[in-house]
């Protein structure tokens, strides 16, 4: 267990804004930040950061919390893991119970698969630094390829003895279960025996954005022509190919501060480019680029550079991934070497004046690459040259942004020397086709989706109209709760004439004694039963605390409890979001009314329940037959009255809910 001083010292010393900021893409909105959401594949940004609350709300997926529970959406790392992980990025020394075999026995799967993969990583990189065979072998290989001891340190480069089983003994005399070496794909496990995947092979651990280790390749060093250059971890539960990068942990501030990620094939190309001063490089591990790993790009940057070494052989397969580039409406550009030379032997011969040079005057825009690269194939044959225009114009089909398709097709109409308009007709042909198949895929969700709506329309509209109103008091006490305000009170007292008559007295309360007493005199509870639950666990938290601290607050709930909290507080900045005042639409501040926000949604909260027991009264008119009404006739008018001052302190005409 992890001591309760070392955590609120990691929760004093994180920052939201920081940590997610290694994650996401963040640009200032008034007091607060926004991006994309890494949750779910938009194109509008819906995710809010606030430095000031220390929260965070995605209103895509609806997630939302404090710095940890960012890390335990994001990252799938438990709350320990979590806290660790911030302990580690600000120095903070973790005071903590040591982690037993019956510890990792009740860990769940995945836990307990990442807690093998560390150690397999471990155990590797030992193994390469400070045994004879590593350091013969395995060190030996990387010194050849250039790479200083600080770079092999730096990504955590190891080696796996040449023996059957040597990582399998040493992981099970550590007290690691089988099953999960297995599923890890670490060991290979058959009848009557197990043994190392990776055996005798140099490995580069392949890491996740946060650093978690998720898989491994490996290169073998022999002249085995029987076995594969470079094996793979198998996907798994914690490692997915098609959703890693490798390279990303290391490079993700780089490429968010450069605004530029470039794009290599091999593990060697990224730690050659490192070594050599450039940090915004990743690889996709030798797998086709896919729209997953894209979108792990897009969270940091909107512009990549693909780099493609001289073997023209393999470019005409390689650049399929460009599209998947386009349509996700990123910025690409390419950049190829001389014949012969890769990624990682032009980085290892070039300085990096040179080497950043070279980059920046040969980085082609994807539509003047793709011309020059198909060109030499049609080798001016006009049937070639003709699928090769239809290639150039799918791909600009596939950027979302119109003006920079109209752009594009003016520049492969000057690049080609065709016409403008064959191109623009080609384009319209192609986006005719694509609407059809979508407009025909939404009609068959559409009618999915009117089934469902008709079924809780009326339901949702009443739920919707209380959730609002309890929603609000529940914000407007975690906002305003410990602040002091003038309520006016309206009390019933005797004049001379012993006539009783309304007098108005301004009184000071704090904002959650005034809601708490009001609802007390209602006899009103909250019909929301998470909203209850926090309700009732505010004011007993005001009422024990002296100050009010949001990050506080919210390290002691639960995690269904404090998404829910963080969504209410961030509820608000969807008015950021919808940017209402550059369309001239005005949004009050609460902030400079507190009183008259805090009376006008206890008021209208009385006012919704007054008019519930009016209806219920009116329905058991209707259902009931006495001989007199008289009383239940006597408690409407009542109540209608009632209705009447809501309005009128309100200062408006109320519609009827229903």
């Amino acid at each position: 267990m992890i001591s309760k001083a070392t955590i609120e010292n990691v929760f004093e010393a994180a920052r939201v804004e920081e940590v997610i900021g290694d994650f996401v893409q963040l640009k200032r909105s008034g007091s607060n930040l926004k991006g994309l959401s890494p949750f779910v594949d938009e194109k509008s940004p819906s995710f809010m950061v606030s430095p000031v609350k220390q929260i965070w709300k995605d209103f895509s997926s609806g997630k939302g919390g404090n710095v940890v529970t960012f890390l335990m959406e994001h990252e799938h790392f438990s709350y320990p893991e979590a806290v660790k992980y911030l302990a580690k990025k600000y120095n903070i020394e973790v005071e903590e119970t040591v982690q037993t075999n019956e510890d990792l026995a009740v860990a769940n799967e995945k836990e307990s698969m990442y807690l093998v993969s560390e150690f397999a990583n471990n155990f590797m990189h030992n193994t390469l630094l400070n045994t004879e065979e590593g350091k013969a072998i395995g060190l030996t290989y990387f010194k050849e390829r250039g790479f200083t001891s600080d770079t092999i340190k730096k990504f955590s480069l190891g080696y796996s003895p040449d023996s059957w089983d040597a990582f399998t003994k040493e992981a099970l005399g550590k007290g690691y279960k089988l099953q999960y070496l297995e599923k890890t794909g670490l060991t290979i496990v058959k009848e009557d025996k197990q043994f190392d995947r990776f055996k005798g092979r140099v490995m580069f651990p392949i890491q996740s954005m946060s650093g978690r280790v998720l898989g491994f390749g490996g290169r073998i060093l022999t002249s085995d022509k029987k076995a594969a250059k470079y094996v793979n971890s198998p996907e798994s539960e914690i490692y997915h190919k098609s959703k890693v990068l490798y390279g990303i942990y290391h490079a993700k501030q780089a490429i968010a501060k450069l605004d530029n990620c470039f794009l290599v094939e091999g593990y060697t190309d990224v730690v050659q480019f490192y070594q050599a001063g450039i940090e915004n490089v990743v690889a996709s591990s030798g797998t086709a680029l896919t729209p997953d790993q894209i979108r792990l790009v897009s969270r940091l940057t909107k512009n990549i550079t693909v780099l493609f070494d001289g073997d023209a052989a393999g470019l005409r397969a390689s650049i399929r991934g460009i599209d998947l580039i386009l349509e996700a409406g990123m910025n690409v550009r390419v950049c190829t070497f001389p014949d012969g030379e890769d990624p990682d032997s032009f980085a290892k011969k070039t300085p990096l004046n040179e080497l950043t040079a070279y980059l920046e005057n040969n980085a082609k825009d994807f539509i003047q690459f793709k011309a020059s690269l198909l060109m030499k194939e049609a080798n001016n044959d006009p049937i070639k040259k003709a699928d090769l225009i239809r290639d150039m114009v799918v791909s600009i089909s596939k950027i979302p942004d119109r003006i920079r398709r109209e752009i594009y097709l003016q520049e492969c109409s000057r690049i080609m020397d065709i016409s403008e308009d064959v191109l623009f007709n080609t384009l319209a042909q192609l986006d005719k086709k694509d609407l059809s198949e979508a407009n025909k895929k939404f009609k068959e969700e559409q009618k999915a989706f009117e089934i469902v709506r008709n079924e809780n329309q009326a339901q949702q509209s009443k739920i919707d109209i209380q959730d609002e109103l309890e929603r609000k008091i529940i914000e407007i006490i975690l906002l305003y709760g410990n602040v002091s305000e003038e309520f006016e009170d309206v009390l019933l007292k005797a004049n001379e004439e012993g006539e009783l008559i309304e007098v108005k007295e301004m009184n000071t309360y704090k904002v959650y004694q005034r809601i708490f007493l009001s609802l007390q005199e209602d006899e009103i509870e909250l019909a929301n039963p998470l909203f209850r639950a926090i309700y009732t666990d505010l004011i007993n938290y005001f009422n024990q605390q002296e100050t009010f601290e949001i990050e506080q607050y919210l390290m002691q709930l639960p995690p269904e409890i404090e998404q829910e909290v963080a969504s209410i507080l961030m509820h608000e900045e969807r008015e950021v979001l919808h940017n209402w005042e550059s369309q001239q639409i005005l949004v009050k501040q609460k902030e400079t009314t507190i009183a008259q926000y805090t009376t006008e949604t206890i008021l209208t909260l009385r006012w919704y329940w007054v008019n519930k027991i009016i209806e219920e009264l009116k329905l058991s008119l209707t259902q009931e037959v006495k001989e007199d009404n008289s009383e239940t006739l006597s408690m409407v008018m009542d109540y209608l009255g009632l209705t009447n001052v809501f309005s009128k302190r309100l200062g408006r005409v109320m519609s009827r809910y229903s």
